[in-house]
């Protein structure tokens, strides 16, 4: 079966796709919540942004795994990177591939066919990857910058406050919230049935998507959601903004402009981060799934899962004289031993 050109063409039944979905003679639809396969159109209405896409895409995965994989390894290499802001660091490079990873690879692969399709069970792991991964780096950007201002507003604390056993807690708690976020979110979309051939009109499965392509009553889902992503989105957006208000007050009062200088390029790194992340993130999940227009999530998603993982690892490194230099001495010591 193959999806071309226009969305009307794609959603045209045949007889037997009526029959698969479920659709009577009558024109009914019965409801089928596991459908073995289904359709991402993406950009199938403007066929000629998929070849540019597949090659951006090309270029930023792998770019974000080298990126994040460099990063993590400094981290751990280098002993001037053992302090807790680069342990949360260290955690966020190895979100970010996972992250892309989870959307990436199925992405190419309809990009690059004429048959755009994704099996249920694909779909299903999608969703609850994709969720538990942004989740978790909605949170752990929160904990960062909770880290920053430890470190700057309470800097004879901060060593005492973050200690090995805290940093280990604070993490896996992100975790954990992110795993509990997402599973019972997801299995809920899961429980709706999909209506019609069971199109998504997205480049992926995520949870505003699958609601809004759902049969039946749904405001409970679209309230829960809502509800759900002001502790996952607006919580944390609000305590990163507090932190850094703290933050700004306390640099105004150094009097060394060397020291407001380092105070600013630490922190102003991790805002640039919040910014491209949490931006895309409240416009997608913080309104109501019907109300949100065509194409928006399709290039929100590939903003917040694409592009902002493949830029975190170079903000962080290009504006940090730490990881450059950890960095820079790296890649000295593979070429000395060569």
């Amino acid at each position: 079966m193959r999806y071309h050109l226009t969305p009307a063409e794609c959603l045209k039944p045949t007889t037997q796709e009526r029959a698969d979905a479920g659709e009577g003679d009558d024109g009914g639809t019965v409801n089928n919540s596991h459908p073995k396969e289904l359709v991402p159109l993406g950009f199938a209405d403007r066929p000629w942004l998929e070849l540019p896409l597949l090659a951006i895409l090309l270029i930023t995965y792998p770019m974000a795994r080298a990126g994040n994989t460099a990063v993590i390894l400094v981290s751990r290499l280098d002993a001037r990177l053992h302090s807790p802001m680069y342990v949360f660091l260290t955690n966020l490079s190895f979100l970010d591939p996972c992250y892309t990873t989870s959307i990436v690879p199925q992405m190419l692969f309809n990009l690059g066919s004429t048959k755009k399709t994704i099996s249920y069970v694909g779909c299903a792991a999608q969703l609850y990857f994709f969720h538990i991964t942004g989740g978790t780096e909605c949170l752990l950007l929160a904990i960062m910058s909770f880290d920053r201002y430890l470190a700057i507003c309470k800097p004879l604390h901060y060593t005492l406050i973050m200690n090995p056993r805290i940093r280990i807690l604070l993490a896996s708690t992100v975790w954990l919230t992110g795993i509990m976020y997402a599973v019972p979110e997801a299995t809920a979309t899961l429980q709706l049935p999909l209506c019609g051939l069971h199109t998504l009109d997205h480049l992926l499965c995520e949870i505003p998507v699958l609601i809004k392509a759902a049969c039946g009553e749904k405001a409970a889902n679209e309230l829960t959601l809502s509800v759900v992503c002001i502790f996952m989105l607006a919580v944390p957006l609000g305590s990163i903004l507090a932190s850094y208000a703290c933050i700004g007050h306390a640099v105004f009062k150094i009097k060394s402009s060397e020291g407001r200088k380092k105070a600013f390029g630490t922190c102003s790194s991790h805002l640039i981060v919040v910014f491209f992340f949490y931006g895309p993130a409240i416009s997608m999940y913080l309104q109501p799934p019907s109300s949100i227009s065509r194409d928006q999530p399709k290039f929100m998603a590939l903003f917040y899962g694409v592009v902002t993982p493949a830029l975190n690892p170079f903000i962080y490194t290009l504006r940090n004289k730490d990881v450059k230099g950890a960095l820079g001495n790296l890649v000295r010591g593979i070429f000395a031993s060569k």
